[in-house]
This record gives structure tokens, sequence and C-alpha cells, in this order.
């Protein structure tokens, strides 16, 4: 990077920016948004009872100061990730370049997300410090190396403060030589992905419905998150006057209304299961706290859709609106951190030992019906079938609206795959899939074996590449271009590799279950989404490759597909058989700490998995040979066509010059 100011940068772009003075400084803003926040912040812990009081006479009592810092430290760290993610997306989507770099106002973008990280980073120790002081109930003048040790060692909240530590600190050294797009749009995914851990941690995770309420608590502030760190961003780049606002404003407002949907979605979720009942919600502080962040919630869904409909997006309209707009959102930030301090009206609802490990109290025992018709809130069974069938649905809407066509049978192999990840992860089956080893085999077997090859069928990497958004000017990179790039690089070339798929498919298995990773994973919320998550993408990768019929790296003819399903199956049934024969239980010490009223036979239990997961691998088989003879018979069928296209075009000159080869053979044997 040159040493060129901004204006002399965007001046040099053709037609790109023109930077007029501000009409207020950045310090003003930035003062403003944060005592709006801290303002919202203090109101709601005080309204909502959560407010530090002395502690009783004889009981430990950190102080009113840890009682204050933390919740305030939390609202800086949460403003700082905001900001890292809004500068990123700014950067790398928002703003159109002409080149693969970053450019103009798109630069100083990272500039800014970087300090945010910096800032981000140093606020996480301190939040780490406050924490060690607040779960040990000592002022901070009192830590020493043994208590800031213990929280790392016994606490989900101490690793998770680390992790997000660490999080940051990369983001603020790479970003220091970062300013490619298509990097600056993986590292804002990074960002996203390091927020996760404290989402599955804590407050999530103290009550029932572990899973519903941890992924939705981390959908809520991933949406979050692009949402308000978009806005604040647009309207930085709104006061410098830029000419590419109208473009970024007119892509953000898409990115908006996702977003919108997914924090109003997974905000009621999560607030279902703090409040499980209407009483609940009304006649309790944190009910009413809740209501509050709705009506705010509401009033910026009416101020985007004036925005999008009514707002010139390069006037100075936009800026004022954008700037009313980020003032509630960052004050709903402050509220939602106070609620986080908040105690919610559904109190501590697990009440064994059993009902902590598996986030919910024990089903009854199980019967045909409640297998079929049961439902379990699973997180990540509402978020990858709510999402993938959103994302399915409006691509398709997308080639409709344009007038193109999309083929009726993968939408319908599509909805079939989101049918058997739904009845796996929430339905019957992911009920007891928590409780019964037979049941967890059953689900794994249709996420990682079943699930995937409906998936791939309906090809959603094709039907993306015609939905997203092309360039909007010569030499951007577009999102349609970065999927573009991921299909065409070394990882996806490396992950294509027909042997790749299959050593994951089935070195997983082994892997997981013959080892005490699975006691280990089956005993946390993280454990429980990890697994799930694998075993859908690994199935997915090794399907991609077998049937895919999306564009690839690796294309494989249809008899080396079948050749190399063919000799990847039987590892399988030698698993199912590992399986039945085992006469210790797999993953007993969770088991016995189930403890559950039925099926207590814990060997016979494993038995009846491996059974079931050897006599349902010949169901996968049948599907694929159907897909593989299909695909088989419109290759040739093509070809053929292609054959008859250039003979009509040459007077089949390729036959006939075959027929003058066959004759003069004839003549040489008959001299």
């Amino acid at each position: 990077m040159t040493d060129q100011t901004t204006t002399e940068r965007e001046a040099a772009e053709p037609g790109s920016e023109a930077v007029r003075p501000a009409p207020t400084s950045p310090g003003l803003a930035v003062a403003v948004g944060a005592t709006t926040a801290f303002t919202a912040l203090v109101l709601t812990m005080v309204v909502g009872g959560s407010a530090p009081e002395p502690a009783a006479v004889g009981l430990p009592d950190p102080g009113p100061l840890v009682g204050w810092l933390l919740p305030a430290v939390t609202l800086v760290a949460d403003l700082m990730a905001i900001g890292v993610v809004g500068f990123l997306v700014l950067s790398a989507v928002l703003l159109p370049s002409s080149s693969d770099d970053a450019q103009g106002l798109a630069v100083d973008g990272v500039r800014i997300a970087r300090r945010a990280a910096w800032t981000w980073f140093w606020v996480s120790l301190l939040l780490y410090v406050v924490t060690a002081a607040d779960l040990f109930a000592v002022p901070i003048s009192q830590l020493d190396r043994d208590v800031l040790t213990a929280v790392t060692r016994d606490s989900d909240i101490g690793r998770s403060i680390l992790l997000q530590a660490a999080g940051a600190l990369v983001l603020a050294v790479v970003l220091r030589w970062t300013i490619g797009v298509r990097a600056l749009a993986g590292w804002s995914a990074f960002a996203l992905a390091v927020m996760l851990p404290a989402a599955l941690s804590g407050h999530a995770a103290s009550g029932g419905s572990h899973s519903l309420a941890s992924v939705s608590l981390y959908l809520h502030v991933a949406g979050v998150a692009v949402w308000v760190g978009g806005l604040v961003a647009l309207g930085w780049v709104a006061r410098r006057g830029s000419r590419r606002l109208e473009a970024a404003v007119a892509r953000y407002s898409t990115l908006a209304l996702w977003c919108f949907v997914v924090v109003g979605v997974s905000g009621v979720l999560n607030a279902s299961v703090r409040a499980t009942s209407l009483d609940q919600l009304f006649g309790s502080a944190y009910g009413r706290m809740v209501m509050l962040k709705a009506a705010a919630f509401l009033v910026l869904g009416v101020l985007g859709w004036y925005q999008r409909r009514r707002i010139v997006a390069a006037g100075g309209g936009f800026l004022r609106l954008a700037a009313t707009e980020a003032l509630i959102m960052v004050g709903t930030v402050g509220v939602a951190v106070a609620l986080s301090r908040t105690p919610t009206p559904a109190g501590d609802v697990l009440l064994t030992p059993a009902e902590d490990l598996i986030g919910g109290p024990m089903p009854a025992a199980p019967t045909v019906e409640r297998f079929l018709t049961g439902f379990y809130p699973s997180g990540v069974g509402i978020a990858v079938v709510g999402l993938g069938t959103a994302l399915y649905v409006a691509g398709v809407l997308v080639l409709r609206r344009r007038g193109d066509r999309w083929p009726v049978g993968r939408s319908v192999a599509w909805a079939l795959g989101m049918l058997v990840v739904a009845w796996a992860t929430m339905g019957g089956l992911g009920t007891y899939s928590h409780v019964l080893f037979s049941a967890h085999m059953v689900s794994h077997m249709l996420l990682s074996m079943v699930a995937p090859i409906f998936l791939v069928l309906g090809a959603p990497v094709t039907l993306a590449l015609r939905a997203l958004p092309g360039p909007r000017q010569p030499g951007e990179v577009s999102p349609r271009g970065m999927l573009t790039a991921v299909l065409h690089s070394r990882v996806a070339t490396f992950l294509t590799h027909p042997v790749v798929g299959p050593v994951l498919f089935i070195g997983s298995l082994y892997g997981l279950y013959f080892t005490p990773l699975f006691d280990t994973l089956m005993r946390s919320i993280l454990g429980h989404v990890g697994m799930e998550l694998h075993f859908l993408a690994v199935g997915t990768l090794f399907y991609y490759v077998i049937i895919g019929v999306d564009p690839s790296p690796r294309r494989l003819v249809p008899l080396a597909r079948f050749g190399v399903m063919l000799v990847t199956l039987p590892f399988h049934a030698f698993f199912s058989i590992a399986v039945m024969s085992a006469t210790v239980p797999m993953g007993e010490a969770y088991w016995r700490d189930l403890d559950r009223p039925y099926l207590t036979d814990l060997v016979h239990d494993q038995y009846l998995g491996g059974s079931i997961s050897w006599a349902l691998g010949e169901v996968p088989l049948l599907i694929v040979m159907v897909a593989l003879l299909a695909q088989w018979f419109r290759t040739d069928l093509r070809e053929q066509r292609r054959i008859d296209r250039a003979a009509d075009r040459d007077d089949d000159a390729e036959l006939k010059a075959y027929n003058e080869r066959l004759r003069r053979i004839a003549e040489n044997d008959r001299r």
C-alpha cells in the first residue's frame, strides 16, 4: 500500500468516488453511539433487576465494580465484534470494485476493521479477568494465577472467552496484509465463527433445550453483527460522500432483509426457551425487556422498509435515516447484554443429571407413533432445514422472475433431503437419538447416507451459480465469482479427489465410535452440533463426487463413480458388523449417567443399532445405482445428439470415412 490519501486514491478512480467534507466528526458519532448503548444497558439492568447489589452477610462478593464492569466490558466486546464484521462485509461484498483487491474507501474500511479487532482482543482479555472475578466472587485485586487458570480449566465460559480473544488476535494480525476481496470475504466468515464459542456456552447452555437455545443465539448474534455492522459501515461511507454508496446500499438492502428474518425468527425461538408461557413473558421483568427489544426490532423493520422503498441511496436522506437506525440498533445491543445478566422467568428447568445431558426432559418409552410424530427442538435441524429451504426457494424464485426455468425434479429432490434431515434431527428419531444408541445410529445413517443423496441431486451449487448476483462493473469480484473461485480452488480440487471423500466418510466412523471421542462429544452441546453437521457434510462430500450433478473440479465417468461406491460400502458393512460384535457398549459412561428407565440392556441396544445400520446400508446403494444409471443414460443420449448434429452439419462425413476405411480393409483382405 502507498501513502496516498483516500481522497487522492478515489479521485484517481474515474467516476468512482467524490469525497466531500463530513457534516459531523467520527469521534462525535462514536460518542453518541456509545452513550446510547451504555444508557440502554444501565436502564435495562436497573429495571430488570440485574443491577449489582451487595451480597448477604457472610457470602463472598466481588463488589459493585465487577458487577457493573462485566456487562460494560461485554458490551464493548460485542460492539467491536459487530464493527469488525460490518467493515469486512463492506469491503468484501458491499462496495463495488474494479479489481481483485479492495479499492479506495474499502481499504480504509479494512483498516478500521483491524483496529476494531485489536480492541476486541484486548477487551476480551479484560473480559476474561472480570469473568474470573465474577465466577469466584472475589474482587479483581485479589485474583491470582490459580484462579485465572481455574477459569480455563473448569469453565466453558472461560475457554470460550479465550477462544474469542485468540480469534480476534488472528484477525488483527492478518488484516494488516490482506486487501484481496476474496480473502476479505473469507475473513468475514471467520469473524462470524469467532462468535460461536460464546453462543454455545454460558447463559445459552444453562437452561433447557441446549441445542435450540445455543444455535438460535448464535444465529441471532451473527445476524445482528452483519445487519448492524453493515449499516454502521454504510453510514461511514455516506459521511464520505462516496458515489459507490447507491450500489452498496442496494446490495445491503437484500442482505439486511435476510438478516432481519434470521434475527426475528432466532429471537423468537430463543425467547421461547427463556419464557415458556405468556404469563412468564408479560408478567416478569425479563419478559418486559424482551418485549421492549421486540418493539425496537419492529421499528427497525419499518425504517428498513422505508429506506428500501423511499430513500434515494446516494442522498442525504439515507445518512439521516441510517444514523437513526444505527442508534436504535446499538441501544438494542445494550438491552441484549443486560438481558444476558437478567434471571429468566423459566428458571432452572433441568432437574436431573440426565436432563442436563440431553438438554431437556427424558422422553417417554419409544413407540412407533412417537418415532413418527415426535418433535425435538433441535437448533441444528431448525437452522439447516429452515435456512436450506429458504435459500433454495429464493434461488428458484430469482430464476423465475428472470424468466429462466428450474427442473422440478431437482426441487423435489432437495425437499426430500430436507425432510430426511428434519426427521433425523428434530423429528421423533431426533428425539431418541440422544437417549438410544440404536436411534442415534439410524439418525447418523440418514444424515450421512440418505439425505445427502437427495441434496446433491437437488444441484444447489448450480442453482447458486445461476441465482447469485454477478459483477456490478467490469472486473468486480461478485458473489457468483467468489463461488466459482471456490469451486476451482486447490482445496476443492483436493476434497473432490475420489479417494478423499471415502476416506473421510469411512475413517470418521472408526475414529468416532471406536475411541473415547464418542463419549466426550455426546456430553456437550458443541459435540452434538459437531456430530450432526459432520455427518451431513461428509456424506454430502462423498455423494457429491459419486452422483453430484453440480460443477466439480473433478468429473468421473459413471463407471468410475460406481466403482468408488462399490469399494467404499463394504467398509461400512464391516463397521456395522464390528458394532454388532462388540461386547462393551460404546460411550458406556454416557449411557450409564443417562440412566434411562427403558431398554436398559446397552449391549442389546448397540447390537440393534449395528444391525439396522447393516440392513439399511443397501438402501443408499440402490438409490445411487438408479441415479448413476439415469446419469449414464443421459450422458449417452447427449453424446448421440451431439453426433447427430455433427452429422447433419457435415453430411455424415465421419460415418462415410469409417465405411470407406472398412471397404479398403476388405479389399486388402481379398488381395
